[in-house]
């Protein structure tokens, strides 16, 4: 009974490391594809492109006004977007997920000290995969004309902006 137990043991440790996944690739298979990251790590420089839609922006907001808006989000790189940045993540933090994300810009353009909204996508994106999600965003504290600056983001990496990626804008005037 004990040996029968042992090889029912050893054939499933075989089953087990035969069916094992083989690593996948991007681009096409054979020389020069890139093997994709399983676990959660910075995407690729040319990971980092999006297309983000806002059909909807608001005109004026009151100070600190909370507003949720809904965004449409493309993924236009040839990278899989994770949703928690890999298909594997055990962190206990967010670092690596993939979001959308608001920034508020002055009046000439200059990023503000204003707080920042963030939601993480819903699901993994791949490439030309779009998804709508919402977004809360908080309005500055102080009145004024401002520009909504909406983009995506790999937490604690970087804004995609900030890869060349395009951002969406709209002007957003604050009153009391």
């Amino acid at each position: 009974m004990k040996l029968g137990i042992i090889l029912l043991a050893a054939g499933c440790l075989t089953l087990a490391i035969a069916c094992k996944p083989k690593p996948t690739t991007t681009g096409s298979p054979g020389p020069g594809a890139t093997p994709i990251s399983r676990t959660a790590a910075p995407l690729p420089d040319s990971g980092f492109k999006a297309q983000v839609t806002l059909s909807d922006p608001p005109a004026k907001l009151r100070t600190g006004q909370k507003e949720v808006i809904t965004v449409k989000v493309k993924n236009a790189s040839e990278s899989v977007w994770w949703q928690r940045g890999g298909e594997v993540n055990d962190r206990p933090d967010n670092k690596f997920y993939i979001a959308v994300g608001n920034r508020w810009l002055d009046k000439d353009g200059k990023l503000t000290s204003e707080t920042e909204g963030h939601n993480g996508i819903s699901k993994d994106l791949r490439p030309g995969e779009e998804a709508e999600m919402t977004l809360q965003i908080t309005a500055p504290k102080e009145p004024g004309e401002y520009i909504l600056s909406l983009d995506m983001v790999q937490e604690g990496v970087s804004w995609f902006g900030e890869k060349g990626s395009p951002t969406t804008k709209a002007k957003v005037t604050v009153v009391k």
